[in-house]
């Protein structure tokens, strides 16, 4: 399952908050006169993802974090929209979404630690609670397991996964699922998106935010904040929806 929450719900385009907050203690992410993300002082960005679906992230990590922690900046055509924060095995030490702000944090003592030494063995099981700064908590319960199977995209060979998941409140009712395909690079110790479905209560909906491009420091569009990838293709549907009254 792709690490940092559950950003399958960020398929739609979401207008993008200013940031004028801390995260953590860090201070918040800027862009750059010419365009190009800027991470917080004391953090290193790493890698650019241009991905399906209208979505560029930005990967780094800060030397004020736990060692092996890292962080994502998702942005959209109107700018980012979502922030996280995995440590080492991959578990969602945090998130951060915007419109309306809402800091998401992963609860102590998990009942099944997130684990992605476990699943480059074969399978990893996860059940744990997340808390929300606006009064909300849940529970999720899912595994990951590699397919055996490979992909190259952009030059970068991934291992390709099976996931499925659930998210329930805490009276035990179910709040969203997912199910589908992902990503992984074992070094990296990243997820990646794959072709999913996403069910918010009304049944499954398929989607795909594949990586399409990989770009390091000094290539270009290395910190890219304007996604390239099928963005046309969101906003048309977008105001199909809105036209419909959705």
């Amino acid at each position: 399952m792709l690490r940092g929450g559950f950003d399958v719900m960020k398929a739609l385009p979401f207008c993008a908050a200013v940031l004028g907050f801390a995260l953590g203690g860090v201070a918040a992410p800027q862009a750059a006169q010419a365009g190009s993300f800027v991470p917080p002082q004391g953090c290193t960005a790493f890698l650019t993802v241009q991905s399906r679906a209208c979505r560029v992230s930005t990967y780094y990590t800060c030397t004020q974090d736990t060692p092996g922690d890292q962080w994502r900046a998702d942005f959209d055509q109107e700018g980012m929209f979502f922030l996280s924060r995995v440590d080492r095995e991959g578990q969602w030490v945090e998130s951060i979404e915007l419109n309306p702000t809402v800091r998401q944090t992963l609860d102590a003592a998990p009942e099944d630690q997130a684990s992605f030494t476990d699943l480059l063995g074969g399978i990893d099981t996860f059940a744990f609670n997340l808390s929300r700064d606006n009064g909300e908590n849940s529970r999720v319960r899912g595994f990951d397991r590699l397919t055996g199977q490979s992909v190259v995209i952009d030059g970068v060979t991934l291992s390709q996964t099976e996931f499925e998941y659930g998210e329930t409140d805490t009276a035990g009712t179910p709040l969203r699922r997912a199910r589908g395909t992902e990503y992984i690079h074992p070094e990296w110790r990243l997820f990646f998106a794959g072709p999913t479905e996403w069910d918010g209560g009304e049944g499954y909906v398929p989607m795909d935010g594949s990586p399409v491009e990989f770009m390091f420091p000094g290539e270009p569009g290395f910190a890219a904040m304007q996604p390239v990838f099928e963005c046309d293709a969101i906003l048309s549907n977008y105001s199909k929806g809105a036209a419909g009254g959705f």
